[in-house]
């Protein structure tokens, strides 16, 4: 039992569930907490690694007009260069949070309270994904930064079963990290990859 609580700690981190969002996402707005709600909206919509998401900047996202529909970013794990949307939703509130807070072009987008000209930090950005579940009554250590970027992949496997085009979403370079990022059996991927091929 012991042992299975440490693999479920430091394991492959459960993706949110579409009803489990809109929970998080209403208590945020209830709380007019502008950051938590652009995070949680940029980090669905992105699908980026934790070290990608809070290295953005303003001036990677929007212009002093404007969030950008589209984004593209150069992974740092990869270097791989991979393209993201950026729905109305989650630009609304990335533009309340900047205006808020008065950011620059150069700030980061999720800038430290604590620490000058850095990002908060990925403990930080780790903790606040924690609270969420744990505000749902959910397991908290079954949820981390890797659950904001598996979601939306998942979302859209659920949806096309089209594990190349999550596989193009995340920029893995082989199609098993995909598969097992998805926590897709190989024997399945293989039969809905060639159903989706005719």
């Amino acid at each position: 039992m012991k042992q299975e609580l440490n693999q479920n700690a430091t394991g492959v981190k459960r993706p949110l569930k579409l009803e489990e969002i809109w929970r998080i996402r209403t208590r945020i707005e209830i709380q007019n907490n502008l950051m938590q709600l652009a995070l949680l909206n940029l980090a669905i919509d992105s699908k980026l690694r934790s070290c990608d998401l809070l290295s953005l900047k303003v001036r990677d996202v929007a212009t002093q007009d404007q969030v950008f529909e589209r984004v593209q970013w150069t992974q740092k794990k990869t270097g791989i260069e991979v393209q993201f949307e950026i729905t109305p939703r989650t630009q609304q509130s990335i533009s309340r949070w900047v205006q808020n807070v008065a950011l620059q072009p150069s700030d980061y987008l999720f800038r430290s309270v604590r620490r000058v000209n850095q990002p908060i930090s990925y403990s930080y950005y780790r903790s606040i994904i924690r609270s969420w579940a744990e505000q749902l009554g959910l397991d908290s250590d079954l949820y981390g930064t890797h659950s904001m970027r598996r979601t939306k992949a998942t979302l859209v496997y659920a949806r096309t079963k089209n594990i190349r085009a999550v596989q193009l979403l995340l920029g893995h370079t082989k199609i098993d990290n995909t598969i097992r990022y998805l926590g897709i059996e190989i024997e399945d991927a293989i039969k809905i990859s060639r159903e989706t091929d005719c």
